[in-house]
């Protein structure tokens, strides 16, 4: 019996076994929940199918965030099968190349729209339709980083829209915290993922984390998903609307 036994919680953003969400899912499900996944779309399933075969997952299903019937499917899905809801993991971003490549003066507005409708909005569209199953209180996880905070090279659109889901965090916290749910967002690290290879000059960004954070290590998906399987737990019940690094200590050298 693990300490999240009799928990059932959604993650949003397994595209391999590279995953911040697969470490998630991992720890997740060892520490007792049911875990509900979800996948992009059929050329995405071959690699997550078998991830959510290795933890279990009650409910399996597509979910592109653009399009909202996708998104009441699977919630009506947990609706019918669980008829509640503990805690939501979102692990998704996206930003179109030349946006993420470019200057973010020089982004289009179609660009800049989608980049913040799936980075930042769908966080809160998820939120909205969690809300009424977390009849218990819930938890629901973001995941940033510190471009959000500090202009870093080649983060570029990228340091916006995740500025704009931290706000989008804090403000969801104060709207659901009467509920008993709390709202955080995990700022890991620079790490090797299927999204971060899209960033220009990613091994820049790695081996300055290794040479200036305190720890002189880049963290993993398992260190991320033991922090954040801890946040969905009873224990962290009143830790609400924070931006929480697990970076070695690297936010700190400024």
């Amino acid at each position: 019996m693990g300490f999240l036994s009799g928990k059932k919680g959604l993650i949003v953003g397994i595209a391999n076994d590279q995953s911040i969400a697969w470490g998630c899912a991992k720890h997740m499900r060892a520490a007792g929940a049911e875990i509900a996944v979800t996948y992009l779309n059929e050329k995405a399933d071959r690699f997550v199918r078998p991830l959510a075969e290795q933890v279990e997952a009650a409910i399996y299903e597509p979910l592109n965030v653009s399009k909202p019937e996708e998104m009441e499917a699977v919630f009506k899905k947990i609706e019918k099968e669980w008829g509640k809801l503990d805690f939501v993991i979102h692990a998704i971003a996206f930003a179109r190349l030349e946006d993420l490549h470019g200057r973010v003066i020089d982004c289009s507005a179609e660009g800049f729209a989608e980049s913040m409708d799936i980075s930042c909005h769908s966080f809160l569209r998820l939120a909205k339709h969690a809300e009424p199953l977390m009849t218990d209180g819930g938890s629901m996880i973001t995941l940033s980083y510190y471009g959000s905070e500090k202009v870093i090279d080649n983060y570029n659109v990228m340091g916006v829209a995740k500025a704009a889901l931290e706000a989008g965090m804090r403000y969801a916290a104060a709207e659901l915290g009467p509920k008993g749910i709390s709202v955080n967002a995990v700022s890991p690290g620079p790490l090797l993922t299927r999204a971060a290879s899209g960033i220009a000059h990613f091994d820049d960004l790695m081996k300055y984390a290794i040479e200036n954070s305190p720890s002189g290590k880049l963290v993993t998906i398992d260190d991320v998903g033991q922090y954040a399987t801890f946040l969905v737990s009873d224990a962290a019940r009143h830790i609400t609307g924070n931006t929480l690094f697990v970076d070695g200590g690297l936010h700190i050298k400024g």
